[in-house]
C-alpha cells in the first residue's frame, strides 16, 4: 500500500503570523515551532503538536508526503519541515515537479506542451494585467518561473468588480485569477496541482491519494484526490464551496493545519489497516 498526501502550504500546512488565527486566550495558545525563516527572520509556523505528527507521517513507508504550492521553488525551499526530506515537491501550481529537489525536466515539457495548446502566452496575460492595473494599489508585480504571473496589493483598495472583470477576461483565454490575501494570482488553466499529484502516483504506484487545501487554486487537487480536507478559512470557505469526498473543518488559522495533519495520519493509519 502506498498513500499520496498532497497538501497545499500557506494557510493550509503552514501559517504566517497575519494568518495564525489564535483567538483563544494567550495562556492556552498552541505553542508554535517556526519552519520558514526570510530574510533572517520567522516567518511560517505549525503547532509544535502539527509538528510532530508530521515527522511521523513522514516516517511511515506506506505514506508519500507530497508538499504542493503555488510558490516557486526557490519560495519552497526556505521551508523546513520536521521528519525525513519529501522526495516529491509539486510547485508552481503543477507547473514544477521536484525530485529529491531537482526539477524534472520530462515534467516541465509536459506542462509547456499543453500550455501552448490550451491557453493565450505568458506574455498576453502579463500585459494585459499591468494594462489594466491601478498603480494606486499595486505594490510589487512578478512572473514566477516563466510560468504564471501575480501581483501584491493593498487588498483593501481593489475594487470587487475589477477582480471579477479581470476574471472573465482570463477565463476566456484558459486562464484562472485567484485572490490569495494580499496576492493575485493570474495561473493558465491548464496548471493544476492534480495532474503533478497524478503523476507523482504514477511514479510511485500509490493505492489512494490524499489531499488539502484553502483556496480556489486548490480545488482541482481536492477534486482529483480520494479523500480530502479544507480548513474553515481561505477562498473556498468564503465561497462555501464542498465536494461529497472532501471534510470542511471548523477550525481555522493554524489549528485546522494541526487538524489536516491529524485527519492525514488517521487515514493513512485506516488504509494500512487490514480488513478482517
Amino acid at each position: 500500500m502506498t498513500v499520496i498526501v498532497a497538501s497545499d502550504l500557506d494557510r493550509t500546512l503552514i501559517y504566517s503570523t497575519a494568518a495564525l488565527g489564535l483567538t483563544m486566550p494567550d495562556p492556552v495558545a498552541p505553542r508554535l515551532l517556526c519552519v520558514e525563516v526570510h530574510e533572517s527572520k520567522p516567518l511560517s509556523y505549525m503547532t509544535e503538536t502539527a509538528a510532530g505528527l508530521l515527522a511521523e507521517l513522514s516516517a511511515d513507508p506506506g505514506a508519500v508526503f507530497v508538499p504542493t504550492t503555488t510558490r516557486t521553488r526557490k519560495q519552497y525551499q526556505r521551508i523546513r519541515f520536521p521528519g525525513r526530506p519529501a522526495k516529491y515537491a509539486i510547485c508552481a501550481n503543477g507547473g514544477q515537479l521536484l525530485v529529491d529537489g531537482i526539477p524534472d525536466r520530462d515534467w516541465r515539457r509536459q506542462v509547456a506542451a499543453r500550455l501552448a495548446a490550451e491557453s493565450v502566452p505568458l506574455e498576453e496575460m502579463h500585459a494585459h494585467l499591468m494594462s489594466v492595473t491601478d498603480p494606486a494599489w499595486l505594490r510589487k508585480a512578478r512572473v514566477a518561473e516563466d510560468l504564471f504571473a501575480y501581483l501584491v496589493v493593498e487588498r483593501a483598495l481593489v475594487p470587487a468588480e475589477w477582480i471579477k472583470t479581470l476574471a472573465e477576461w482570463s477565463e476566456a483565454r484558459g486562464w484562472t485569477v485567484s485572490l490569495q490575501g494580499r496576492k493575485i494570482y493570474a495561473v493558465p488553466r491548464p496548471l493544476t496541482k492534480s495532474a503533478a499529484m497524478h503523476e507523482v502516483a504514477r511514479r510511485t504506484e500509490a493505492t489512494s491519494t490524499l489531499a488539502a487545501g484553502d483556496s480556489l487554486l486548490d480545488a482541482d487537487l481536492l477534486l482529483a484526490a480520494d479523500t480530502a480536507w479544507r480548513p474553515g478559512h481561505g477562498e473556498l470557505a468564503d465561497a462555501g464551496w464542498t465536494a461529497p469526498h472532501v471534510t470542511t473543518l471548523a477550525q481555522a488559522g493554524v489549528l485546522a493545519g494541526e487538524e489536516i495533519v491529524r485527519a492525514f495520519t488517521r487515514e493513512v493509519a485506516r488504509l494500512g489497516t487490514p480488513a478482517a
